[in-house]
């Protein structure tokens, strides 16, 4: 039996990166990784926007922990073949208060006790304040809890650092998850921990672990130096897939796409199967699985003896550990084909408006022989209305008035007409880019990636006619994205560096000052050639001059080159929201790689490996401005 572990970083993006994209369903991509027991964190999904396809695929019971308030973030889920092993028990969250409706029975729970703070001293944050309960870490999705008879499994998407004060989230949810394990060994059972623990376990799981100046400091870190206490020999747990390893470099299941980390390996092991002791018996082997692509991280998995022989000579065979001898049963009422939307119990919306089934017999068909229109009767002369009296004359009246409001309005028509028109002729073609003017003196561009979006430059309005065409945001960009220099160059490289993503941007000032410049030169030669006497002698050359002069003003700006290698830089984009959104920028085209150029103030100019990218950096804007000044002294 095969146990694998893997963060898809959303499953949208799952069958369309793939290497098994042409798998139809869900099911499809489940039977090709192979695996009897399918764990996958950051989901980045809800149950609301969860495809029947993904929810319940046929063959397997899924179980899925979404967070409480945050959609599309975090998640995790658990896939069990059917065929092979069915869950006795499944729970959301790690604490036991994330209950469905009904309540899980005392029979339905995994533990008969559950931790408390009182049970952990707990990571105090900048304030010195501690969480009271465990309820904010358990409503982010992270964890699931799933018995399986002969050990429990916990499927965990721990929290990321991503800024100081998050410090103490992570360390009490790690806290947390270690008292929930605690507590089950306590109670006798075997315990499987797997997924994306966002820790590094030693330095040989770090692509620059190596360097003097880390490995140093490596367990000064919290988050190691807990998880360093909680692995064997110091602790319970057991980095399994790193026992059939112990000694292999490189074995990273995570790297950064956004700077082709992964081109190099200088990536870092953060995806984990710990197992207790006791269970170390049953594992045949484990490893990881780097030439799986679809995600920043890579599946990790480990395979289970079918049985094993103890020194006593007794046999144990692994479907009977885990019950799944006899009867076939159902999954715990926690999986996905027990949800109402799935269970044939919820009342659909379209039962309202759709054909009655089961109608009364008594119904009569309707009539197959077409209906005689009685004849029409001549129009009444104007003799015959008056004769007829005041109440037929008004009823005249109605019938015209109610025929003349059931014709189309000339006027709407006109009205749709003009708005038809105004959309094709604000919706360019992909590939150009256009400017207008609206009444309120606002710039719209409409950006060569996406004739979709636009820019505003020197406002926040729009006419409705452009929000109702368009579709975007009615709110004004103007102000929000105000340009700065960043603090570092690397705070720039963290941005997505995808080219084809569109963007909204300001100008900046230079910028402006840039395009007011080539303005005045371009009016410059045209008033040089108007002026010139028709009679006067043409120096030799001017009309060369004049053309050169013309080219240079639209050639291309051509990238620069970095300064280590002498290579010419690539161009790249910042799409991460900040006061730089939008802004192009040049840096070294070689990928990073250990021991690459991260600046001065975080790499050591001795630890410095000029085989991969160095550190320069270059805004877009300056190197325009550059090249223009060059071009005009000489």
């Amino acid at each position: 039996m095969r146990i694998l572990s893997w963060n898809i970083n959303g499953i949208r993006t799952l069958p369309q990166y793939h290497p098994w994209n042409t798998m139809k369903n869900c099911q499809g991509i489940l039977d090709e990784i192979g695996a009897d027991i399918i764990c996958f964190q950051e989901m980045k999904s809800s149950r609301a926007v969860l495809p029947r396809d993904v929810a319940i695929p046929d063959n397997y019971a899924s179980f899925f922990s979404f967070p409480v308030t945050k959609g599309g973030y975090s998640g995790v889920a658990v896939y069990t073949k059917s065929s092979s092993v069915v869950p006795l028990k499944a729970e959301e969250g790690l604490s036991g208060r994330l209950q469905p409706k009904p309540p899980l029975s005392p029979a339905e729970h995994i533990s008969p006790q559950y931790p408390s703070m009182g049970d952990i001293t707990a990571y105090s944050d900048e304030e010195g304040g501690v969480p009271a309960t465990f309820d904010l870490l358990d409503s982010e999705g992270r964890g699931l809890v799933v018995d399986f008879g002969l050990f429990v499994l916990i499927n965990v998407y721990c929290p990321n650092e991503t800024s100081d004060a998050r410090l103490s989230f992570k360390m009490n949810y790690h806290l947390l998850l270690q008292e929930r394990v605690r507590r089950l060994i306590s109670e006798g059972r075997e315990v499987i921990v797997l997924g994306d623990m966002n820790i590094c376990a030693s330095p040989i799981d770090h692509c620059d672990g190596h360097l003097p100046s880390n490995a140093s400091t490596f367990w000064e870190h919290p988050a190691r130096g807990w998880f360093r206490s909680w692995l064997s020999p110091d602790g319970p747990m057991v980095d399994v897939v790193r026992s059939f390893w112990p000694d292999r470099k490189g074995m990273y299941t995570c790297w950064n796409l956004k700077i082709q980390a992964r081109e190099t390996n200088y990536g870092s092991r953060i995806d984990y199967v710990l197992v207790t002791k006791g269970l170390l018996k049953w594992i045949k082997h484990g490893d990881i699985q780097p030439s799986i692509k679809g995600s920043d991280h890579c599946p990790i998995y480990v395979d289970m003896h079918e049985e094993i022989v103890l020194e006593s000579g007794e046999t144990f065979r692994l479907r009977d550990q885990m019950q799944m001898t006899g009867t076939p049963r159902d999954p715990p009422r926690l999986a996905a084909k027990n949800w109402e939307e799935f269970s044939a119990k919820q009342t659909l919306l379209s039962a309202f408006f759709g054909k009655k089934v089961g109608a009364s017999p008594s119904a009569k068909p309707p009539s197959a022989s077409p209906k005689v229109r009685p004849p029409i009767s001549p129009a009444p002369t104007s003799q015959s209305n008056a004769e007829a009296g005041p109440s037929t004359s008004r009823t005249a009246e109605q019938s015209n008035k109610k025929r003349a409001l059931a014709r189309p309005s000339s006027t709407a028509a006109a009205k749709k007409k003009a708005r038809t028109a105004s959309t094709q002729q604000t919706l360019r073609p992909r590939g150009s880019t256009t400017s207008t003017k609206t009444a309120s003196n606002t710039e719209i561009i409409v950006l060569d990636s996406d004739p979709d979006t636009l820019m505003l430059s020197q406002g926040s309005q729009r006419t409705a006619t452009q929000e109702d065409s368009i579709g975007v945001d009615s709110r004004g960009v103007a102000g929000e994205f105000a340009l700065s220099a960043p603090s570092t160059a690397a705070d720039v490289l963290e941005a997505d560096n995808n080219s084809d993503t569109p963007v909204l941007l300001q100008r900046s000032q230079q910028d402006e000052d840039q395009v007011e410049a080539d303005y005045r030169f371009a009016c410059r030669l045209a008033a040089a050639q108007e002026t010139a006497p028709a009679d006067s002698p043409t120096p030799p050359g001017s009309s060369s001059d004049s053309k050169a002069a013309w080219s240079t003003l639209f050639t291309p700006v051509q990238p620069p080159k970095c300064t280590v290698h002498g290579e010419p830089t690539k161009k790249h984009t910042v799409n991460k929201a900040g006061p730089n959104k939008g802004r192009a920028f040049y840096v070294c085209s070689r990928p990073v790689g250990p021991g690459y150029d991260k600046g001065k103030a975080e790499r050591l100019r001795h630890e410095v490996n000029h085989e991969y990218r160095c550190n320069y950096f270059k805004w877009a804007s300056d190197v325009k401005r550059e090249t223009s000044a060059n071009t005009r002294t000489s």
